[in-house]
């Protein structure tokens, strides 16, 4: 009963022993805080560098780049419909409100057309282009050129050709230029006219930028052509609608030049106030002709009404003849009255079918329907008045965007489909109005035939006065009507102002628009930051061996025996022993130490059996069997060394002698155990070489021989320390350390991967080897976690001929990194 519960609590112990060593090899795989953070303050330097280099590269980046400059204003346009400028304000209201945004949309596209463009042209000189060339960049003189060219171009070719100019003299320069990538050029007189094959020059200066410096300096110009220029203000310019409830517009332009720019935006300003008012004018002009033209058919047929009425009066020698008619006359009169406004709507309707059908509108000159007849306030066919309003903004809109385009482009053609649309449905709309107010003329006909005859018992001449009395009174109120439109016209054109507002107007740009210093500056520490910060996640990711004990007990949950320093003396082919020849050295220290923790595993006086392995060949298992048992031996207890390594055996080499027998001799019973035994300089150690590789090792070692052999051994020596292959390549180091008292597991620091470690674990849990512990080699000064010493050797070829120190562009790479 006693013995089960000892096996269950063994079990335990090794379950939960194998959940430790799997927390730990879990615990190997996520972030090495402490490694990161060595990682990085090695490349601190080189952080340093790049951040270095991305300052000097935003520099440069600043130095060999121009600055732009953008200069702006903002302008507040109070746009009207033209139903408000005709007097139909209830019902273009409505129409002018949808309108506003549209209206603005226009004059954004007005700004940046070419007819402004044409008068913009004609303001400032933006033809020609004066540079000097500087250190690095040149800079465009505007406005404070020293001198000034005047030209007339034959051949197109020289538009937009770099014409140079270098002063000789005040009074003398010399012009260049590439023709078919042959320079020409020729020595001229300041002022004098210069004629060369398609193209007449004459250049002037000007005193008040010509100095000294001009002398030693290189200039030159370039002629634009308008295509060029016209191009040059279409990259640069602006304009947006800022608040659409506001009706605020800003412009800007940008340039190298900031005078340049600021002088353009206020221009702009200046020639959009110069078209306004020129639109103003010509629409004014042709409503006042229109007013006109009516004034005088009104006062014609008015004049004949007065000439009938005194031709009646001298005839009849009075101007009262109404009686009894008066009741009669008074109604006819009313009828008559309301008959000559249903006259008059027939003629403006068919004044506006005139004007409708008619196609004359052009860019400039035409005028829309709702400017040609002011009277259109009387129709009251609101359906009517809502299409003539659409017609009159679809003619606007069409003059518009002739100004910019051809009539073969598709914007035209699609505001002409839309102006036939809309003419189409007046038509219909002016046809049904002409019907019923004929069957209204037709009823007023019907009823005024009817009072006639009632006054055809009257007198006539009372009749007769009647009729030429009412035409007199329609046409004297009609003329009079005109002529006060007319006067208020004329009124409005006198304060005639454009309908917008400079609320800011451009003013001289102080600092570029770009680059921006500080956010160039900005980028390039942020990329530094970032390339360095890459640099140290490549280096934490190439760093992939074990190169301090923190990393070793951080990822095994093997105990670590110690530390053995570089050991630095003596460049080595091939292991040796080295703790006999200086007892005080850094590395006889340390195994020293090595030897005294295995004191704490196993009693000193206890005979013992430890193996010595490792994950592949190179890590240095031979040279530590070998001076860890020198060190043994030194404490008086009895040692010997078995090369149990027999695919690789360089124990012999270690001693400098021969592997004629050895192991595999003894355990085919070829030699015996006496035979095989060798001595060394120090009298208490003793080794036995692998002896002739055999083509089974594996087999040998499970031969019950090789327990008599250990048996037999361990009647002469106190300890047996046996050399076995590395674990990681064969099987036969794991046979071995389950016979062994104490294993040893080494690892070389710079060397062995990380990922060795997960086969310690992997050891530890499946063959439960509780007393496994693990030996740091080659460690280096930062490696030692607090020992400080240093030493190296160097080991031949690995297991199985592999190359032991990688050799590699990858590898040298790596270890540089790391």
């Amino acid at each position: 009963m006693a013995a089960k519960e000892e096996t269950e609590l063994e079990e335990m112990i090794r379950n939960a022993g194998g959940m430790e060593a799997e927390e730990k090899e879990d615990a190997g795989d996520g972030l090495d805080i402490t490694t990161l953070l060595q990682v990085a303050r090695k490349s601190l330097p080189w952080i340093a560098l790049l951040i270095a280099l991305g300052l000097t590269g935003s520099w440069l980046f600043l130095r060999y780049t121009k600055p732009v400059y953008q200069s702006s204003s903002v302008i507040k346009i109070d746009e009207r419909t033209e139903a408000g400028v005709l007097g139909m304000g209830s019902i273009g209201g409505a129409v002018e409100k949808r309108q506003e945004l549209a209206n603005l949309s226009g004059e954004v596209e007005l700004i940046k057309s070419n007819l402004i463009y044409r008068r913009l042209k004609d303001s400032l000189a933006l033809d020609v282009n004066y540079y000097v060339e500087g250190t690095v960049l040149e800079s465009e003189l505007y406005k404070r050129s020293p001198f000034k060219v005047e030209y007339a171009i034959k051949d197109p070719a020289f538009y937009n050709r770099k014409l140079n100019v270098n002063f000789l003299s005040p009074t003398q320069f010399r012009l260049s230029y590439l023709e078919a990538k042959e320079e020409i050029s020729g020595d001229y007189i300041v002022g004098q006219p210069i004629n060369i094959p398609g193209i007449s020059l004459k250049l002037t200066t000007d005193s008040s930028f010509f100095d000294a410096s001009a002398l030693e300096a290189q200039f030159y110009f370039v002629i634009l052509d308008d295509g060029s220029v016209n191009g040059y203000l279409n990259r640069n310019i602006s304009v947006e609608i800022v608040n659409p409830e506001a009706h605020t517009v800003q412009i800007a332009f940008a340039d190298f030049n900031p005078l340049k720019a600021q002088d353009i935006v206020n221009k702009i300003d200046t020639v959009y106030l110069q078209e306004k008012l020129a639109q103003k004018k010509e629409a004014s002009d042709k409503s006042l002709r229109f007013l006109g033209e009516q004034t005088d058919v009104t006062n014609d047929k008015l004049q004949q009404a007065e000439d009938n009425l005194q031709s009646f009066a001298r005839e009849n020698k009075t101007y009262d003849v109404r009686g009894d008619a008066a009741t009669v006359i008074n109604k006819i009169a009313d009828q008559e009255e309301k008959r000559q406004e249903l006259l008059q709507r027939q003629s403006l309707l068919e004044d506006l079918s005139r004007l409708v059908e008619q196609d004359q509108i052009t860019s400039n000159e035409d005028s829309t329907v709702a400017q040609s007849i002011p009277g259109l306030a009387e129709l009251e066919d609101n359906r009517l008045m809502q299409e003539i309003e659409a017609l009159n903004n679809q003619q606007w809109d069409l003059r518009r965007v002739l100004r910019s385009y051809k009539e073969t482009t598709e914007a035209v053609k699609q505001r002409r489909v839309q102006l036939d649309f809309t003419k189409n449905t007046i038509r219909r709309l002016l046809d049904q109005n002409k019907e019923l107010l004929q069957e209204q003329v037709n009823k007023m006909n019907r009823q005024r035939d009817e009072l006639s005859a009632k006054l055809a018992g009257l007198p006539e001449k009372a009749t007769q006065q009647a009729r030429l009395q009412r035409p007199f009174e329609l046409y004297e109120k009609t003329y009079v009507s005109l002529i006060n439109r007319e006067l208020e016209f004329r009124i409005g054109q006198a304060g005639t102002t454009a309908d917008f507002q400079i609320l800011s107007p451009a003013s001289l740009p102080s600092a570029p628009i770009s680059p921006v210093r500080a956010m160039v500056y900005a980028i390039g520490l942020a990329g530094g930051i970032v390339l360095g910060l890459g640099l140290i996640a490549v280096r934490y990711f190439l760093h992939d061996t074990v190169t301090n004990t923190r990393e070793l007990e951080r990822m095994t949950s093997a105990a670590l025996l110690g530390v053995i320093p570089t050991y630095d003396k003596e460049k080595m082919t091939v292991s040796k022993l080295v703790v006999d020849k200086n007892p005080k050295s850094a590395i006889s220290e340390s195994i020293r130490s090595i030897r005294t923790n295995l004191d704490f595993i196993g009693s000193a006086r206890k005979k013992r059996i430890i193996s010595v392995t490792s994950t592949v060949s190179g890590e240095g298992k031979t040279f530590v069997t070998v001076n860890l048992g020198g060190i043994i031996a030194l404490s008086e207890q009895r040692v010997i060394i078995l090369d149990l390594d027999m695919r690789k055996p360089k124990v012999n080499l270690a001693f400098g002698t021969e592997n004629v027998r050895g192991i595999s001799t003894i355990l085919i019973e070829k030699h015996t155990v006496e035979e095989c035994i060798q001595h060394t300089d120090i009298p208490t150690l003793d080794f036995i070489s692998a002896g002739p590789t055999p083509p089974n090792p594996s087999e040998l070692i499970l031969n019950p021989k090789f327990d008599e052999l250990l048996a037999e051994l361990h009647q002469q020596y106190d300890v047996i320390l046996i050399d076995t292959p590395p674990v990681g390549l064969v099987t036969d180091g794991i046979l071995i350390m389950r016979k062994a008292d104490i294993p040893l597991y080494i690892v070389r620091a710079g060397y062995s991967k990380k990922a060795f470690l997960k086969n310690i674990n992997k050891l530890m849990r499946t063959n439960n080897f509780t007393r496994l512990s693990t030996i740091l080699n080659d460690a280096s000064a930062t490696g030692l976690a607090g020992y400080g010493y240093g030493y190296g050797y160097g080991y031949g070829q690995g297991y199985y001929d592999e190359p032991t120190p990688p050799k590699g562009i990858i590898s040298r790479l790596r270890q540089r990194i790391s």
